[in-house]
């Protein structure tokens, strides 16, 4: 009786414990018992007085010899172990891996007896003894719920082997959920331990201690971020019960911010029941001022036109306005004499005190003389911590011709057309990039789907006749999809690939409803947005040597796939840029060279000097 007291008492604190490590010994003993003597050194080969005098004897590796019951045979032959050691230190440690196996895998009364060392072997008398059981694990004062979330079955504790493991990761879970509900202190145990035979029985119990909830947050650091507005886009507010996961959370969703740095893990101090949460964050430059200027050859001039094109692209963009988090941005580009685009964006975070992102985007493409296009956009995103960005947008795209003497002669229509196209979707993205400016390692994923009704408006300038046969309403499809991954090559060296591709369906479309594609932003060696394209997919390879923390030489090549089905013509191409270039900081800001060149056979264009594209331009982050 009092054996079996002393045995329950030994397995009331190795199933407490947290993992096999805790209890698991190696030394000799009785069998059945736990060891607790350190096994006797090997014998010393050579005296000390006459060691010196004779030459360092060669290591010899140590023969391990395992020997246990006849019955234990088939148990022990489903286990690796090392017949041979390099060391008596080695020998040691594998037998003790050995024993810790046979424990982990409910042999708890595993042990190494007896360990004889010879000259050069160890021969172990090796106990395994009897597997345990669950008998039964009851719930001792746990809610359903608690239990449910913690992922305990009844079932899975009855009659099935003891694991120390599985026990320990149940306690986690517990715990964990515990943690999330406003018990930070909670602890658990095995109550009513009861052991007949080889089987175990026992309640689960919780503790939870004293219930603590959130008091405030506090923004340490220099950063002019406010912490009404952290409040409201961590959604950690004041009275609400501590929850560690929404904690967790909080630091992945300031790491997605550009414009602070958390400069440290964040800091929870408790007292009288409530938690307060510091964090440490200081201000990252973000807001931008952009100014690149393209020179670009001319190859067909017009009357009056030069051989050398002047392109340009202005980009000015306001991140965290008066420590808010909100942003507007516009870019102005000049693709050539007479086209030119405007984007424009503005976002609203934590919008009425949710964790929604209400944005707007506007962007306005005049094609020299031929068409004019507007695209206003809305949408609503919802940030999450691990699963990325999800947004749902409405978007309304409204093309028009610009007038044209030559229209009232034409007896088809044109390859432009008056059309909108309203249009909802859903857009999402993911990142875990290690830096956003200067990644060099990460993943980053986006795509977006949208569907919607496109109308074609008759012109007044052309022959109403021309539009019959046409569907005058029809349902457009548009998916895109990019992705783009770090990865570290040597000390300084970055390899990105980067993989992006869209695509349009509708029943007929025309020039002005395609992509647009070609320039230092989408394919490199070609003028900019020279490409119309129904869908299309571009790969890049580009390798990054880093000469500072924002400072880098690379090249690059970009292949493309491009597709233009509209109703006079489907072509294909495959169109090829390559270059290389360097960026590196400067008093102004970050200076970038480009220098590339493309060959297409669609624009009948060569790899050649003559064809060349220079970019270069300033980036002050401020």
């Amino acid at each position: 009786m009092y054996v079996r007291a002393l045995f329950l008492a030994w397995l009331s604190c190795l199933v407490l414990s947290t993992g096999p490590s805790a209890w698991a010994q190696v030394s000799p003993g009785t069998p059945g018992q736990t060891p607790l003597q350190t096994p006797p050194l090997p014998p010393a080969t050579a005296r000390p007085d006459t060691a010196s005098r004779r030459p360092i004897p060669v290591r010899r590796p140590i023969a391990v010899v395992v020997a246990v019951e006849e019955a234990d045979r088939p148990v022990l032959r489903r286990y690796r172990y090392k017949a041979s050691a390099a060391d008596s230190v080695t020998a040691l440690r594998d037998v003790r891996s050995l024993v810790l196996a046979l424990q982990a895998d409910s042999y708890l009364t595993a042990s190494a007896d007896d360990l004889h060392w010879g000259r050069d072997s160890l021969r172990v008398r090796l106990y395994v003894g009897e597997k345990f059981r669950w008998a039964r694990l009851r719930n001792g004062n746990l809610g359903d719920g608690l239990l449910t979330q913690a992922g305990y079955r009844e079932k899975l504790f009855r009659g099935q082997p003891f694991n120390p493991v599985e026990w320990a990761r149940l306690q986690e879970r517990i715990l964990h959920a515990a943690e999330n509900q406003g018990y930070p202190f909670a602890t658990v145990r095995l109550d009513s331990l009861e052991l007949n035979g080889a089987d175990i029985a026992g309640r689960v119990v919780l503790q939870r201690g004293a219930p603590v909830l959130f008091d405030s947050l506090q923004v340490l650091g220099t950063t002019k971020t406010r912490k009404q507005f952290l409040t409201r886009y961590l959604q950690i507010f004041p009275g609400q019960p501590f929850s560690q996961q929404r904690l967790d959370e909080a630091t992945r969703r300031l790491r997605q911010l550009p414009y602070v740095q958390l400069k440290a893990d964040p800091e929870v101090r408790f007292a009288r029941g409530r938690a307060r949460v510091y964090f440490l964050l200081e201000d990252r430059a973000a807001s931008q001022f952009d100014a690149i200027v393209g020179v670009l050859p001319n190859t067909n001039p017009g009357v009056g036109e030069k051989r050398v094109q002047i392109t340009g692209d202005v980009t000015i963009n306001l991140r965290n306005i008066r420590g808010g988090g909100k942003g507007i941005g516009i870019q102005w580009r000049k693709l050539d004499a007479l086209s030119q685009l405007l984007d424009a964006q503005y976002v609203h975070p934590s919008f009425f005190g949710t964790p929604l992102e209400l944005g707007g985007t506007f962007n306005l493409l005049k094609q020299s003389n031929q068409f004019l296009t507007v695209r206003p956009r809305l949408q609503v995103t919802y940030p999450t911590a691990r699963a990325g960005r999800v947004a749902f947008f409405t978007e309304r795209r409204s093309s028009r011709l610009l007038s044209n003497p030559s229209f009232k002669t034409l007896t088809v229509l044109p390859e432009n057309i008056d059309s909108k196209f309203n249009s909802y979707g859903l857009d999402y993205a993911w990142s875990n990039l290690d830096d956003l400016y200067f990644p060099r390692r990460g993943t980053a994923i986006t795509g977006q789907g949208a569907i919607g009704t496109k109308s074609i408006s008759k012109n007044s300038e052309l022959d109403p006749t021309l539009y019959e046969g046409v569907a005058l309403r029809s349902t457009q499809v548009s998916v895109g999809v990019r992705a783009e991954r770090y990865v570290r090559i040597g000390g300084n060296g970055v390899l990105l690939t980067r993989l992006r591709g869209e695509g349009l369906v509708n029943e007929r479309l025309f020039l002005n409803d395609l992509f647009r594609l070609g320039g230092l932003a989408t394919l490199r060696g070609f003028s900019e947005l020279a490409f119309y394209a129904s869908q299309y997919a571009v790969g890049t390879a580009e390798l990054r040597q880093f000469t500072g923390a924002d400072s880098y030489v690379f090249v690059f090549v970009d292949q493309a796939w491009l597709r233009q089905r509209i109703a006079t013509e489907t072509a294909l191409d495959t169109p090829t840029g390559l270059g290389a270039g360097l960026s590196f900081r400067t008093g102004a800001g970050i200076f970038q060279f480009v220098y590339s060149v493309g060959r297409s056979e669609e624009l009948n264009q060569k790899i050649a000097l003559g064809s060349s594209k220079i970019h270069f331009g300033i980036t002050n982050r401020f």
